[in-house]
C-alpha cells in the first residue's frame, strides 16, 4: 500500500485512501475480482482498462478534494482486496451514501464490516454526517448481512430501480442516522 494514512483493521489488513497512483494495483484487483463484483457494482463492468480506472480514481480524488466523495481501499498484507466508498457526501445536508466491495477470496473475514464501521464512524462522529445510506441488490445476501451487522435500519425496497450489466435490479435501502449510531466502546 505504501501509505502512511492507514487504519489497522486487524489480521494484517489496513484501510487507507485509494488514490489515482494506485491505478495499476486497482486494475490488477479489478481484473481478478471482476466476475465476482459485476452483478453488484456497475463500475466493475464499465472500467475495462488502466485509462478508465485512472479516470475513475481521479474523479474520486478530485471529489475528495471538494469533500463530496471519499474512496478507501482495503489492503491485506500489502495487497488491495476491496474498498469502501462514500458518495454524495454532503456536510451541508448531513448525508452520504456508502458502498463496499471485496474480492471473493477474502469474504467472510469481517474486513468489510470493520472497514465500513470505521468509515461510518468517521462520517458521523468526525464530520457530522447525520444520515448514511446503504443501498444494495437484495439478492446480495452478504451486503445485506453487513448492513444488519452495522445496525442499519431497512427502510424499504425500490423495485426495478437500478441497472447493473444490462439487468434491471431491485434496490434495498438501509440507513444509519447519527442518533442510532452506537457510542464508542469504553477503554478498559
Amino acid at each position: 500500500m505504501g501509505d502512511v494514512w492507514a487504519y489497522p483493521l486487524g489480521d494484517g489488513a489496513v484501510l487507507g485512501p485509494l488514490e489515482p497512483w494506485h491505478v495499476d494495483e486497482f486494475m490488477a484487483h479489478l481484473d481478478q475480482a471482476r466476475e465476482h463484483l459485476a452483478p453488484w457494482s456497475p463500475w466493475a463492468t464499465t472500467i475495462t482498462d488502466a485509462a478508465g480506472a485512472g479516470r475513475w480514481l481521479q474523479r474520486y480524488a478530485d471529489n475528495h478534494a471538494k469533500d463530496t466523495d471519499h474512496l478507501y481501499g482495503i489492503w491485506l498484507d500489502g495487497k488491495l482486496i476491496g474498498g469502501v466508498g462514500l458518495a454524495n457526501f454532503s456536510t451541508a445536508m448531513g448525508t452520504s451514501d456508502i458502498g463496499v466491495w471485496i474480492a471473493p477470496d477474502f469474504e467472510g473475514r469481517g474486513l468489510v464490516t470493520r472497514a465500513a464501521r470505521h468509515v461510518v464512524d468517521w462520517a458521523i462522529r468526525g464530520r457530522g454526517i447525520r444520515r448514511v445510506q446503504w443501498a444494495n441488490n437484495p439478492v446480495n445476501a452478504r451486503s445485506t448481512a453487513v448492513a444488519v451487522r452495522l445496525g442499519f435500519t431497512r427502510e424499504g425496497l425500490l423495485r426495478s430501480a437500478f441497472v447493473v450489466a444490462g439487468v434491471r435490479c431491485d434496490v434495498e435501502v438501509w440507513s444509519m442516522i447519527a442518533e442510532d449510531w452506537p457510542a464508542p466502546a469504553a477503554d478498559g
